[in-house]
C-alpha cells in the first residue's frame, strides 16, 4: 500500500504557491516538444513550425480542458463562480487567495487541441494527416506525464482497494461518497485511476512509434491519430466507470459519451480510409528516403561551408582588377615567337 499524501505546492516565491499540477504539465510539454521534433524530422517534415503550433495547440487545449472540468466538477465552483475563471479561491473569512489552476479535463483539450491543431496547419498549407502522426505519440507523452499533478493533487482515484498500489487519500481530498468515518476510515485505500491512465500513455506512445517504424507500409497518413483516439477512448471509458461524483447525462458519465465518440470515429475513420481500392498511397510513400535527407550536422557544416565560399570569393580579385594592375605600356607587348 502507498501512504504517501503529498502536499501539492512544490514551493512558494514571495507568498506564491507553484504547484506539483502545473510542473508535471511543464516537463510534459517539454517531453512532447522533442517527441514532436523527432517525428517531425522523421517525416521530412519542417520541425520550424512545432514551437508556435505547440503554443497555438496548447492554449486551446487549456481552454477547452479547463472549460470541461468546470462543468465536470460545478459542484466545487457554483457558490464562487469566479473562482472558475481566475486563479483564486475563497477563504473562510471571505477573501481571496492565489490559489492556481489545479483542474483541467483531458476530453476537453482534446477536442479544442485538435481543432486549433487543424486550423493552424490548414493557414500554413500543411498536410494535416501527415503532421497528426507526428502529434499521435506526443499526446499519450503529455498525458503520461500529465496524469501524475493528479497524484499530487490527491484526485482521479477510483474506488477502495486492497490492491499493493492501492493510495491513501486524505480526507480533506476525498469526494462525499467516501468521506472518512466508520464505513471509509482514514487508513482505506483507493485505486490509483491516474496511474493506469498515466501507464497507458507510456505503452500507447511506444506502440504509435513502433507502427511508424515498422508498419509505415500498411498505414495510411493519419493512422496514427486515429489508433489514438480509439486506445484513449477505449481507456477512459473503462477508468470512467470507477469513478464516482462525476458529470453525469441522464445518468450516464458524460466523458464515457465523449469518450465513447472518439472511439467510434477513430474506427470509422480507420475502416473507411482502408476499404476497397483504398489506400492509394500509404505512409511509407511519403517517407524520405533514408540516407538522402540531410542531418543537422550536414546543414551546420553546409552552412560553415557557403561562409568561407563568401569570403574567398570576397577577397579575391576579378579580372578587371587584374588587368587594372599590369603596366599600361606593356599591355600591348606581344609574346616573345622566336623559335630555340
Amino acid at each position: 500500500m502507498i501512504d504517501i499524501t503529498p502536499d501539492p505546492v512544490f514551493i512558494r516565491i514571495l507568498g506564491f504557491p507553484v504547484y506539483w499540477y502545473g510542473i508535471a504539465y511543464a516537463v510534459g510539454l517539454a517531453a512532447v516538444y522533442l517527441v514532436l521534433i523527432r517525428e517531425a524530422r522523421f517525416r521530412g517534415l519542417d520541425e520550424t513550425l512545432i514551437g508556435t503550433g505547440m503554443i497555438v495547440v496548447a492554449v486551446a487545449a487549456l481552454i477547452g480542458g479547463r472549460l470541461y472540468h468546470v462543468i465536470d466538477q460545478w459542484q466545487l465552483y457554483k457558490d464562487n463562480p469566479i473562482t472558475a475563471i481566475l486563479p483564486i479561491a475563497r477563504q473562510p473569512n471571505g477573501t481571496y487567495t492565489f490559489a492556481g489552476f489545479t483542474g483541467l479535463g483531458v476530453p476537453g483539450g482534446i477536442l479544442t487541441g485538435t481543432v486549433a491543431g487543424v486550423l493552424y496547419a490548414r493557414r500554413l498549407g500543411q498536410d494535416v494527416w501527415r503532421w497528426s502522426d507526428v502529434v499521435a505519440p506526443g499526446l499519450f507523452v503529455m498525458q503520461a506525464i500529465g496524469r501524475w499533478g493528479n497524484f499530487f493533487n490527491q484526485e482521479l482515484y477510483g474506488p477502495p482497494t486492497t490492491l499493493p498500489w492501492g493510495i491513501k487519500i486524505d480526507c480533506a481530498h476525498r469526494i462525499a461518497d467516501y468521506a472518512c468515518g466508520p464505513a471509509f476510515p482514514e487508513t482505506t485505500h483507493f485505486h490509483p485511476l491516474f496511474l493506469y491512465e498515466s501507464l497507458s500513455g507510456i505503452l500507447g506512445a511506444i506502440v504509435l512509434i513502433w507502427l511508424a517504424r515498422r508498419w509505415s507500409s500498411r498505414l495510411v497518413a493519419g493512422d496514427l491519430l486515429l489508433i489514438f483516439f480509439v486506445w484513449y477512448g477505449l481507456t477512459r471509458f473503462t477508468l470512467e466507470g470507477l469513478r464516482h461524483g462525476n458529470w453525469t447525462f441522464f445518468g450516464i458519465p458524460t466523458a464515457q459519451i465523449v469518450t465513447l465518440a472518439f472511439v467510434l470515429a477513430g474506427l470509422i475513420g480507420l475502416w473507411y480510409r482502408h476499404g476497397p481500392g483504398r489506400p492509394a498511397e500509404t505512409a511509407a510513400d511519403l517517407l524520405p528516403e533514408r540516407g538522402t535527407a540531410p542531418s543537422p550536422e550536414d546543414d551546420e557544416e553546409a552552412f560553415w561551408a557557403d561562409d568561407e565560399d563568401a569570403d574567398a570569393d570576397e577577397e579575391a580579385p576579378d579580372e578587371g582588377e587584374l588587368d587594372d594592375d599590369v603596366d599600361p605600356a606593356k599591355r600591348n607587348e606581344s609574346p616573345d615567337r622566336s623559335s630555340s
